[in-house]
């Protein structure tokens, strides 16, 4: 992980708030269901106050900030959050991302979901970092995928810039993106080029997935705009990078870790595409801790 005032990652535009906001009404709404917070009612008189700080317990990148000051805020507005780190900062154990004070119980019934947000975003920023770093000083940039959980691709690739990565496609219209299993239905990469061509718009990038040396000649003689090589070592890599010679984008993808990445990284690859960065990134352990 990280080290808290390490070299600062670059400031990550936030999300407008008019597309953060239906996510954290619907976790809060979940966690509500049909009575409300049953416990905090019963245990925190309607006009306590209190602070509390949340707090980061381990090494990490933080990512998420605004969906928990959200649900904070949604609970009951009432609620102040004076932000000490925004996103994209080092964390280390013990550092005070935020002091929250106002009416407890709001606050007792909105920690859930704000540190579920915060947890997770920040776990996948974290994880993240650490391929980053691991691939310091080579041209590639590492980047996500559509393994994301479902209603949450948005703040989950948020995330991964957070982290210091880039983002692949967001959703299929992005781009073309041309597997094996399409190359199978049509019996070949030249045919599925041919009808991808012959259907898409002329501003459409379109990239092929080779598992073999063969399958890229074919794919560059069609002059596609990358290429995913899939599942190949880093010797193949190399030799795919001298093929390719420029003429397209080289992704590289599979079984990546970071202690993987830096032979991929070293083999000229421009892109090292990661799903598990979205889809099995640990959380982050973020807590509220009572002040008072």
């Amino acid at each position: 992980m990280p080290e808290a005032g390490g070299t600062p990652l670059p400031r990550v535009t936030p999300l407008p708030r008019v597309m953060l906001e239906p996510l954290v009404r619907a976790a809060l709404l979940e966690d509500l269901g049909r009575a409300g917070d049953i416990t905090s009612d019963a245990i925190a008189p309607a006009g306590a106050q209190a602070t509390m700080t949340l707090t980061a317990r381990d090494h990490g990148v933080l990512a998420g900030l605004d969906l928990a000051v959200l649900a904070f805020q949604l609970i009951d507005p009432a609620i102040r959050i004076d932000i000490a780190v925004t996103d994209g900062a080092t964390l280390a154990p013990g550092q005070v991302i935020a002091t929250i004070s106002g009416p407890a119980r709001g606050m007792l019934t909105a920690e859930r979901t704000a540190l579920n947000f915060l947890g997770h975003l920040s776990g996948v920023a974290s994880v993240t970092n650490g391929i980053v770093r691991a691939i310091a000083g080579q041209k590639a940039r590492i980047v996500c995928t559509r393994k994301t959980t479902p209603g949450l691709r948005a703040v989950e690739k948020y995330a991964v810039r957070a982290g210091g990565g880039s983002n692949h496609r967001f959703g299929l219209d992005d781009a073309v993106l041309v597997k094996d299993n399409h190359i199978a239905i049509a019996g070949g990469v030249t045919e599925a080029i041919r009808r991808v061509r012959a259907s898409v718009g002329h501003m459409v990038k379109v990239e092929v997935e080779v598992d073999a040396l063969a399958q890229l000649h074919e794919a560059l003689a069609l002059g596609v705009d990358a290429v995913l090589l899939d599942n190949m070592t880093p010797e193949q890599l190399r030799e795919a990078v001298a093929i390719t010679a420029g003429r397209a984008i080289t992704e590289a993808s599979g079984r990546v870790t970071a202690a993987t990445a830096p032979a991929i990284a070293a083999a000229g690859v421009d892109l090292i595409s990661i799903g598990w960065l979205t889809h099995s990134a640990p959380v982050l352990d973020i807590g509220l801790d009572w002040q008072g």
